[in-house]
């Protein structure tokens, strides 16, 4: 058996947030059953922001309670950008926190409307109020920002250990327009490597340039274990009007289990999974593996 990859899919945040239809709860847990039954370990299974501001996700705490509930052996995430976004989060029995800050301050502003000092201030705020919660802080703009340029590599690992020295030891390092590129990808994961080295990074990239594979390969091939995609490659970036979605997990689960890798997940199922995702919502897709006409056996 090869080396243990773990898939983190966070199709069901990601993917679906910026969707103009509106997904009811049955459809959301239909499809998260069955990603899960297909053999994905780990979610990111909703975001806990405000609903006026992202409508679909108004149900995340009846997501995230049933979702536990039916599947207590799974490790699910949910992302919170503020205090209240956790505090609503671990209410609903989340263990694991997705906080996001980006890289570059101007990417901070337009995203969250926060300054870095505002960002961090908080942070601290919910290590000490939570101090049993896994937070992962996932930074965006890690590669590149809209606003500023691609963004040095010293850059990201002295923000990087910034948030290492309040005592985060689980980081993802996130491509959020999509304009990484497998040396800077290396480059990037080995430089913060070496200046954290107990530290978990995990990998995000959207596939706005198609890099999405070999950009998440880079980083597995530099030690990263953990990588982040949707299914279906769903998704998209406000900031990159016409970008197509993330990574898609059934491309890189065909990737990495050809290469011998263990994901631990049925390609098969999860290819069903995806194409019946497709049918029936309408996105911005990026995975290929989809569009082929292959036999699969029926996804639920």
């Amino acid at each position: 058996m090869g080396k243990k990859i773990n898939v983190l899919e966070v199709g069901p945040r990601d993917g679906w947030q910026n969707l103009k239809q509106m997904l009811t709860f049955d459809q959301k847990i239909e499809l998260i059953d069955a990603m899960l039954e297909a053999g994905v370990k780990e979610m990111e299974v909703t975001s806990f922001v405000s609903p006026k501001a992202i409508p679909q996700m108004a149900d995340a705490a009846e997501v995230a309670k049933t979702c536990i509930e039916k599947h207590p052996n799974t490790v699910f995430y949910a992302l919170a950008p503020n205090f209240r976004g956790v505090e609503n989060a671990v209410n609903a029995g989340i263990k694991n926190v997705s906080y996001v800050i980006s890289v570059s301050e101007s990417h901070n502003k337009a995203n969250i409307r926060r300054t870095h000092e505002e960002s961090i201030a908080e942070l601290q705020k919910i290590m000490d109020t939570y101090p049993q919660e896994n937070i992962c802080v996932s930074l965006a703009t890690a590669f590149g920002c809209p606003f500023e340029g691609i963004a040095p590599i010293q850059k990201t690992v002295d923000f990087a250990k910034r948030i290492y020295d309040m005592g985060i030891r689980s980081m993802c390092l996130a491509d959020t327009i999509g304009i990484a590129d497998p040396r800077q990808v290396r480059d990037t994961i080995k430089a913060v490597f070496d200046v954290m080295p107990d530290c978990e990074f995990q990998i995000h990239i959207h596939d706005t340039r198609g890099m999405g594979l070999v950009n998440t390969l880079a980083a597995i091939e530099c030690g990263v274990t953990t990588v982040q995609s949707t299914l279906g490659g769903l998704g998209g970036c406000p900031f990159a009007p016409g970008a197509s979605g993330n990574t898609a997990t059934e491309d890189l689960v065909y990737m990495l289990e050809r290469m011998g890798y263990d994901t631990g997940i049925d390609f098969d199922k999860l290819l069903a999974v995806a194409k019946h995702q497709k049918s029936f919502i309408d996105g911005i897709y990026s995975g290929h593996q989809q569009n082929i006409s292959v036999k699969t056996p029926p996804c639920c």
